[in-house]
């Protein structure tokens, strides 16, 4: 295989923990790229010119990923090149054919190894870049969770993140550099966690604590809000009806508390939501929101529409909630791709004859839903009626753009 780059996991365990194939190109490199730490464990067989990272990192290997090399320039990645590393960076950035990758095992298998889990079925979060709230929507009872590290400071605040939602009696173990001869683990308890591990390390958590569930539908004093919040049976429905999928972006247009969005992130692992709101207080609010329940780092907030709609990405799915106006329907019509799917719901008169005539051009479905709770009534229980909401949901095809 010819490739511009040659991606070459090192674990810790280093040049021994090689493999053959690693060892010719290494030693046949002009130029590596790695961290200092992963340099420094190449021995001096590799004569290349070294270089180190320069930070932040993801600006210089863009800009490497820019150039044009006379010879294939390799590039050091710890473990697995395609599993959270630069190995994916890279072929995302410039194509599986100029990229060749030679894998190392991760310290999520490595992990799983030493401690007898089933890989395919233990969960994987990465803490590298993102906060430790991202376990948010991972917590359940029974659940096996493995967390890539930043630093030596991740293990402690994921135990106080663990303890803090009810999961304090969790097992929980610390695996420092792994495959390397100073191998430690420290293990314990969430709630009783401590330990002092390398800057190299994954935790593992063995969950004990309350069942919770992925499934829109969340209780509406989990949000912050100033009463502008789709309630839970209508959100539920509503992020049913957006048919949420893998690597999508939503619009979630008047979003208020940013309930719908929040809940349509929880179910993916990937996807982004573009929130647009008016108001600063719940731009706010919707941030806050989504970063106690872990989809903060995939949760953009911007303006309010139609403006805000302007230079915003493409979107695969568009949710309209509020600030519903003949221009922010028709834009974030003609900004929907073909194939892509919008929900709108109406609350009031005016906005049921907007999505009605939405409906009419454009075709789709609409869906008056009407909800009512049991509430007292004096000494006796009767049924209190919450507004309707008129739903459009269509489909954006050819024919109908």
């Amino acid at each position: 295989m010819s490739a511009s780059f040659v991606v070459v996991g090192i674990g810790a365990a280093g040049w021994n923990g090689l493999t053959p194939d690693a060892h010719r190109e290494l030693e046949a490199a002009r130029i590596v790229y790695g961290s200092a730490r992963q340099l420094d464990l190449l021995p001096p067989v590799v004569d290349a010119e070294r270089i180190v990272w320069r930070s932040p990192m993801s600006e210089h290997l863009a800009e490497l990923a820019e150039s044009a090399p006379d010879a294939p320039v390799h590039v050091l990645a710890s473990g697995d090149p395609m599993f959270h590393g630069v190995g994916a960076s890279l072929v995302r950035v410039l194509g599986a054919d100029r990229v060749e990758v030679i894998p190392t095992p991760s310290s999520a298998t490595l992990a799983a190894a030493r401690l007898g889990w089933d890989l395919a079925r233990t969960v994987v979060v990465s803490c590298v870049t993102a906060s430790v709230d991202v376990l948010a929507s991972r917590l359940t009872d029974g659940a096996r969770i493995l967390i890539l590290s930043r630093d030596a400071t991740t293990p402690a605040d994921v135990a106080d993140f663990a303890t803090g939602r009810g999961f304090g009696a969790s097992p929980m173990a610390v695996l420092s550099d792994l495959g390397a001869p100073h191998e430690r683990h420290h293990t314990g308890t969430a709630a009783t966690w401590t330990g002092a591990p390398s800057s190299l390390n994954i935790v593992a958590l063995d969950c004990v604590g309350p069942v919770s569930s992925r499934a829109p539908g969340l209780d509406d004093d989990e949000y912050t809000h100033d009463g502008q919040l789709t309630k839970r049976p209508i959100r539920a429905l509503t992020v049913s009806a957006l048919r949420p999928a893998e690597g999508q972006t939503l619009w979630d247009i008047g979003a208020g508390s940013g309930s719908i969005g929040i809940e349509w992130l929880r179910l993916l692992d990937g996807g982004r939501v573009y929130a647009f709101e008016s108001d600063p207080e719940r731009a706010r609010v919707v941030a806050a929101n989504a970063q106690r329940d872990g989809v903060g780092d995939r949760r953009m907030v911007r303006g309010g529409a139609p403006d805000a709609l302007a230079d915003a990405p493409t979107p695969d799915t568009v949710f309209i909630g509020g600030g519903m106006t003949p221009r922010v329907l028709e834009h974030a019509w003609s900004a929907l791709r073909v194939g892509g799917r919008i929900v709108a719901n109406a609350v009031t008169r005016e906005t049921e004859r907007l999505v009605a005539d939405a409906a009419d051009r454009r075709g789709g479905d609409l869906l008056r839903l009407s909800v009512e709770h049991a509430a007292p009534l004096g000494r006796s229980t009767a049924w209190r009626p919450s507004l309707p909401i008129v739903q459009w949901t269509a489909t954006k095809t050819e024919d109908n753009a």
